[in-house]
């Protein structure tokens, strides 16, 4: 028998909370519960004051988990407490190995911030207002072990196909011979499973680790295998926040030469999450033609700006409806977010058309048939994809020289 949630939740019972009469599930310190396999996590909020008080504090909880955990044959391979302040922020993690194991010692983090103001303010990028830093991000965010690009792809909005760019971003990369990781950060709608064909493949955790699913030569990861497919996720944003968390550091990546990154659609809690957890190469915002869609893909634009993060660019999805017998209908109206990207000051990545094969191709799991079409219709979607990956090659390459490794920052305006 595996670790639930239920089980954990369950088990926290028996520890006491800092109010006598209370445990740590009725006296709400309890925050947040992960489990899967063996494995186990869970988030406190506790007005312990230094770590040796919030390592006891851990050591019960442990102990309490494999108390409920013994009896039923199930292990505990892995057991990790982190304790935040009222802000949300994680102040100490406590980390178990094993049935008896102890506390290992905790990773030193970067120092924060300093919370005063800067005596100059930056200069505004193009078409952005001035604005003021928030204080108490990270100066310097880590990047994953072992990971060289990451490649976020976003959008203001829902529906525009940002998924169906990322998925075959990461099959055009894999295809030049990359080594190439895909996160689907799309914790309340998650695609990947669908549109790489997951089905018939089954989770696996090793040592504590999930271990990436691989298809069409891309390793992946979604929230979409970790829980049933016709269950909602609904998740506050620490939730969200510490979903995003776990399938991004608690995955055993490997080597890879570029990660890419789906988002959920809009400007909340999982952007914010990855800006300041994984050191960025830069964004790609999806757009379709329309104004509507225009608008709210400005907002991301704007959102990665005052994250700090730099824009590689615009694609505009759903450009055209090809037929099958290669001619073009202008469904949405074409050219919109190229003229968007230009009134922004951003680059224009390339447009990628509607085809009846890119449809069926996404229904069925088979992303890399996306290539390899021979009708014109066909032939005319593979162009646009190998254009995008070319492209995105040249904005990175320029990224990396005027980086310098900038540390995003969260701005309100």
């Amino acid at each position: 028998m595996s670790l639930t949630k239920p089980l954990v939740t369950d088990a926290l019972r028996a520890v006491p909370g800092a109010t006598a009469g209370t445990d740590l599930v009725s006296g709400h310190h309890l925050l947040w519960v992960s489990a899967c396999d063996t494995y186990a996590s869970v988030k406190l909020q506790y007005p312990a004051r230094d770590k040796a008080a919030f390592d006891s504090l851990a050591a019960s909880a442990h102990g309490a988990v494999l108390d409920a955990a013994r009896p039923l044959g199930t292990r505990v391979d892995s057991f990790i407490v982190e304790f935040v302040n009222e802000a949300g922020t994680v102040v100490h993690t406590s980390r178990f190995g094993g049935p008896t194991g102890k506390p290992q010692p905790e990773q030193p983090k970067p120092q924060q911030a300093p919370t005063q103001a800067p005596t100059q303010a930056p200069t505004p990028a193009p078409g952005q207002a001035g604005h003021t830093p928030i204080p108490g991000l990270r100066p310097q965010a880590p990047g994953l072990p072992g990971v060289g690009r990451v490649i976020t792809v976003g959008a203001g909005k829902g529906g525009v196909g940002k998924s169906t760019v990322a998925v075959n971003l990461a099959v055009g990369f894999a295809r030049q011979g990359q080594s190439v990781g895909l996160l689907d950060a799309d914790i309340y709608g998650p695609s990947l499973p669908t549109m790489l064909g997951l089905d018939d493949q089954e989770l696996v955790v090793h040592d504590g680790l999930l271990q990436p699913f691989l298809a069409h030569g891309v390793r992946c990861m979604t929230m979409g295998k970790l829980v049933p497919a016709d269950k909602p996720l609904i998740w506050r944003g620490p939730m969200a926040h510490g979903a995003f968390k776990q399938l991004a550091e608690q995955t055993r990546w490997g080597e890879l030469d570029t990660l890419v990154i789906d988002l959920p659609p809009g400007t909340g809690d999982v952007s914010l999450t990855m800006a300041q957890m994984l050191r960025l190469t830069g964004a790609i915002v999806v757009c379709t033609p329309q104004r509507v869609a225009q608008d709210d893909a400005s907002r991301a634009i704007q959102m990665f700006r005052q994250l700090g993060v730099e824009i590689l660019g615009v694609v505009e999805n759903m450009s055209t409806f090809v037929g099958d017998d290669g001619k073009e209908y202008d469904i949405f109206g074409k050219g919109g977010a190229q003229h968007m990207a230009q009134r922004l000051g951003v680059p224009f990545l390339g447009a990628i058309p509607i085809t009846m094969s890119l449809r069926q191709n996404s229904d069925t799991g088979d992303p890399t048939s996306n290539f390899t079409g021979t009708g014109r219709a066909e032939r005319a979607l593979a162009g646009a994809l190998a254009t995008l990956v070319r492209q995105v090659e040249a904005q990175v390459a320029l990224a990396s020289l005027k980086q310098a490794q900038a540390t995003p920052k969260l701005t309100i305006s």
